[in-house]
């Protein structure tokens, strides 16, 4: 669907609560479960991290697994300093990934590019808050071509920027290291601002889903699950480690 006035006002109801943005994605109520208290884990394995001189045994190996998603992490040498892939890699997730796509643009301007996203097979769409100049209007196109809407904030923006955007946004990506690059240390000031953000969820009654990337490993899931994180991206605690199964396997025992 084209950037049109008719596009951008017509998703007004508000973001989906997590459950039902989770059950839309997995048509066939696979993938993420919820514990006791209803509350949906979802385990999203970021393919940066992947071996890219065999990607398609890497893909089936995500197929075969209990990860819930692909995380995808797109970057354009601009808004981030480096460089990773494009549309060939999408199409080759497209056509051999049998998880939703969960798509991360760390590229400056995203709108350019909402709509061939969406034809690429994105199940999940997230943009930066600090790439978009017309955040609410992004959000709008994302969800009018028929994707859930997520949005990102570097580890130097604080939470609240997106108090105003939290009733249309179906994900929150909470940034733990600074974008750009694989195999960082976890930043610890991203424990408060998870529970910051998940305070006032609660307190507004709003179902946005937190999903923190970076320097995610075995050791610090837990606490960041106990915060209110609801997706953990995890990369090089996945395909690098001996048994990327095993991983996956300790990461689900946990959330």
């Amino acid at each position: 669907m084209e950037l049109t006035e008719e596009a951008v006002v017509e998703e007004t109801a508000g973001a989906a609560g997590t459950a039902e943005v989770v059950a839309e994605i997995h048509e066939t109520g696979t993938g993420a479960r919820e514990d006791s208290d209803n509350k949906v884990m979802i385990l999203s394995a970021s393919i940066l991290s992947a071996d890219f001189g065999n990607l398609q045994r890497d893909i089936e190996l995500l197929n075969n697994s209990a990860v819930d998603w692909i995380h995808v992490d797109v970057m354009d040498g601009v808004f981030v300093p480096n460089i990773s892939y494009g549309f060939p890699v999408m199409k080759i997730l497209q056509e051999k990934a049998h998880k939703p796509l969960d798509a991360h643009l760390m590229i400056i301007d995203p709108d350019r590019y909402v709509q061939r996203f969406a034809e690429s097979g994105a199940n999940i769409l997230t943009v930066h808050y600090e790439a978009c100049s017309h955040l609410h209007r992004t959000i709008q196109y994302i969800k009018a071509n028929n994707m859930k809407a997520g949005v990102s904030v570097n580890p130097h923006t604080p939470v609240s920027v997106l108090y105003d955007i939290l009733e249309e946004a179906d994900l929150i990506l909470i940034m733990s290291v600074n974008p750009g690059f694989a195999a960082q240390k976890f930043i610890k000031r991203t424990y408060n601002k998870i529970s910051q953000l998940k305070e006032y969820l609660v307190k507004n009654n709003l179902k946005t889903i937190i999903q923190v990337d970076g320097g995610v490993n075995l050791e610090n899931a837990p606490e960041l699950i106990s915060l209110g994180c609801d997706s953990l991206v995890a990369g090089n605690s996945i395909f690098n480690t001996p048994d990327p199964l095993e991983a996956i396997r300790k990461f689900k025992s946990i959330i």
